[in-house]
């Protein structure tokens, strides 16, 4: 009975923290969603964006199921330890086995991404250019996009400032004037011009939003193992609560 009492306590722990963790997953993902001027916003804008890379406007409801799920999940193992319900302890096991083992898939993907990085990249520089080109300064959603995501990440354009060259914006400035954001603004008296932005050395937005995934790479990882080691214990206690239950009936 001890052990019985000290494995359901376990069970709430363990279930705690995954639906603490959908729970700040969930929230992240309709953050996401919700954040007009952030870089997926132009992923999903961009005109004839590669089919793999426009995938990533969707990250959004990807985080938003799986923290779904972990509330789901967090919510049968809680109710199946206390009701000593066989068949909610089993459908729990099943739900967090399918999860970690999508987790582990996912894992494996992210590492073999750095190989990939590059060639993606390269891919998507021509499309990005061209709807700048086309649409920066004449298209009021896809400018404030833009400059949104520019003041966030301290970057500017793709690459640099010359993605801007051609677009309605540089046209209509008079041919030698930039956004403000591919200028350092200490060297900057006015107008960004074409000698102060290639002396600023902006760095581009998506080369920016590499450099911030890996420089958080080590606590992406931690949280996700966080979460796989509580997934795995919750398993294993369910597993040993469900042969209890079981001898006792």
């Amino acid at each position: 009975m001890c052990c019985s009492g000290f494995l359901k306590i376990m069970m709430f722990i363990f279930n705690g923290g995954i639906f603490l963790a959908g729970a700040a997953i969930l929230g992240v993902g309709v953050w996401v969603k919700v954040d007009s001027g952030s870089l997926l916003g132009l992923v999903e804008d961009m005109d004839g964006a590669p089919s793999g890379l426009s995938q990533l406007a969707n990250v959004a409801y990807l985080l938003i199921a799986v923290g779904a799920v972990l509330l789901l999940i967090g919510f049968l193992g809680c109710c199946g330890a206390v009701k000593e319900s066989r068949c909610m302890l089993l459908t729990f096991f099943s739900i967090v086995l399918i999860l970690f083992l999508v987790e582990v898939t996912g894992a494996v993907l992210l590492l073999v991404f750095d190989g990939l990085a590059e060639d993606l990249l390269g891919q998507l520089e021509g499309e990005v250019k061209k709807s700048i080109r086309k649409q920066y300064g004449s298209t009021e959603g896809f400018t404030a996009l833009w400059n949104a995501t520019m003041e966030e990440f301290t970057c500017c354009g793709y690459k640099n400032y010359t993605d801007f060259e051609g677009s309605p914006f540089f046209n209509e400035q008079g041919m030698d004037v930039y956004p403000q954001t591919c200028c350092n603004q200490t060297i900057t008296s006015g107008e960004c011009n074409t000698f102060e932005a290639e002396h600023s050395n902006i760095d581009g937005c998506l080369q920016r939003l590499l450099q911030l995934i890996e420089e958080n790479a080590v606590i992406i990882a931690a949280v996700f193992l966080g979460i796989a080691a509580l997934e795995i214990a919750a398993m294993v206690v369910s597993m040993v609560l469900y042969k209890q239950i079981g001898n006792k009936a």
